[in-house]
C-alpha cells in the first residue's frame, strides 16, 4: 500500500476530478478485501452478514457484540480472521467466577528473581473473543470495556499499551436468562455494532455438514495480509469521501430517536425512554465509510448508511413499557425512522 503521508489527496475532495482520483485510489488499495473474504468464505459458509461487519469493525478500529444462539460459528469466525491476517487470537470463556486478574493479568512473585512481575493476562491480543460476556460479574465486564476504551491496561504501578489492531468480539446469548449479568445500556453504547445472527440456510447447512465429515477435514486459511496493512487500510477508509448531505442524513437518523416528534413520528415518542448518542453518529459515520471501502468505493452514498443502520444503532435505543407491551423493538422503530427521513 502507498503511504498515506505522501498521498496529495486532500480528505474532502471539492471538485469531481478529485473524487475520481480518490476513488480509483481506493478501488487500488482494497484489493485485499476480496483476497480476505475468500479465504474466510473457505472456512466460514452462510454467515457473509457477520463476516462483512467483522470486515467493518476491524477497518474502522470499532468492537463488535454478537447475539445469536450457540454453534453459529462466531468463535471460528475470529479466529479464522486473525489467522488470515497473522495476528494473535484468543478467546476468554466468562463464567460467573471469573475475576478482572484473569482477564487482564495480574503480579506474580518470582523466587529466583524475589521481586514481583507482570504476568499478562488473555487480553494482550489482536482479536480478543469475549464468549458469552454476559456470564460474568459487572466488575470482569468493566476492566475489558475499559481495556476497549482506552486501549491500555494498569497492572500494578504501570500502564501497558494492547497491541494494534485491537479487536474484541463479544457473545451474548440470547436464549438463556439465568445466571446472567446484562449489560448495562451505557456500556452496551462501546460496542460500534451490534450484530444478531441468524440460522444459515438449508443449501448452506448441507454444506456445513458435508465440509465437517469429509475426510480431509476442515480446510485451512491462508494468511492474506499482516496487522500493518490493517492499520494502513484504517487510514485509507478514513478518507473515503462523505458529502454534507450525508453527514445531515446520519445526524437526522440519530435525533429521530431523541426528539422522534420533530419528523412527524409522534408515535414513537411513547415507545423510547433515551435516544442514541453522539457516538452513534460517529459510529454511523464511520462504519458507512469503511463499507464503502470493502465495496471498493471511495465515497460513501445513502445506501450505505441504511445497510449498516440497524447494526449501529439497535442497541442504542431506550424502549419504555409501552413498546415491550406492544412487541414493538428497536428493529421496527429504525425501520419507522429510516422510511419517514428523507434520503439525499
Amino acid at each position: 500500500m502507498e503511504n498515506i503521508e505522501n498521498s496529495n489527496i486532500s480528505t474532502q475532495p471539492n471538485s469531481a476530478f478529485d473524487i475520481r482520483l480518490l476513488n480509483e485510489k481506493i478501488e487500488r488499495e482494497s484489493a485485499f478485501v476480496d483476497l480476505l473474504r475468500n479465504e474466510m468464505d473457505k472456512v466460514i459458509i452462510g454467515q457473509k452478514h457477520m463476516l462483512e461487519r467483522l470486515l467493518i469493525g476491524l477497518l474502522s478500529n470499532g468492537h463488535i457484540l454478537l447475539e445469536g444462539v450457540p454453534g453459529l460459528a462466531k468463535t471460528l469466525a475470529i479466529n479464522t480472521l486473525a489467522k488470515c491476517v497473522d495476528a494473535k487470537f484468543s478467546r476468554i470463556q466468562f463464567t460467573p467466577d471469573l475475576l478482572p486478574a484473569d482477564l487482564i493479568g495480574t503480579m506474580i512473585y518470582n523466587q529466583k528473581q524475589e521481586q514481583f512481575v507482570v504476568k499478562q493476562g488473555p487480553i494482550f491480543a489482536n482479536f480478543v473473543l469475549a464468549d458469552e460476556i454476559n456470564r460474568a460479574p459487572a466488575k470482569v465486564q468493566s476492566a475489558l470495556l475499559e481495556a476497549m476504551q482506552e486501549r491500555q491496561i494498569t497492572i500494578g504501578e504501570n500502564t501497558y499499551k494492547l497491541p494494534e489492531p485491537f479487536l474484541v468480539l463479544a457473545t451474548q446469548n440470547p436464549i438463556e436468562q439465568e445466571g446472567t449479568y446484562p449489560l448495562p445500556e451505557a456500556q452496551v453504547d462501546r460496542f460500534m455494532l451490534k450484530v444478531v445472527l441468524t440460522y444459515p440456510k438449508k443449501e448452506d447447512e448441507k454444506f456445513i455438514i458435508r465440509q465437517n465429515i469429509s475426510k480431509e477435514g476442515m480446510p485451512l486459511p491462508n494468511r492474506v495480509i499482516n496487522p500493518n496493512d490493517i492499520l494502513k487500510a484504517r487510514d485509507l477508509v478514513k478518507e473515503v469521501y462523505m458529502d454534507e448531505k450525508i453527514e445531515k442524513y446520519i445526524v437526522d437518523i440519530v435525533y429521530a430517536t431523541r426528539f422522534p416528534e420533530q419528523y412527524g413520528l409522534n408515535e414513537y415518542k411513547q415507545l423510547i425512554t433515551f435516544g442514541a448518542s453522539p457516538r452513534a453518529s460517529i459510529n454511523m459515520a464511520l462504519a458507512s465509510k469503511a463499507y464503502a471501502f470493502i465495496k471498493r468505493r471511495g465515497y460513501v452514498i445513502p445506501e450505505d448508511v441504511r445497510a449498516i443502520c440497524h447494526d449501529v444503532m439497535r442497541h442504542r435505543i431506550g424502549l419504555s413499557y409501552e413498546a415491550e407491551a406492544e412487541n414493538i423493538t428497536s428493529e421496527d422503530i429504525i425501520n419507522g425512522i429510516l422510511n419517514k427521513i428523507e434520503v439525499p
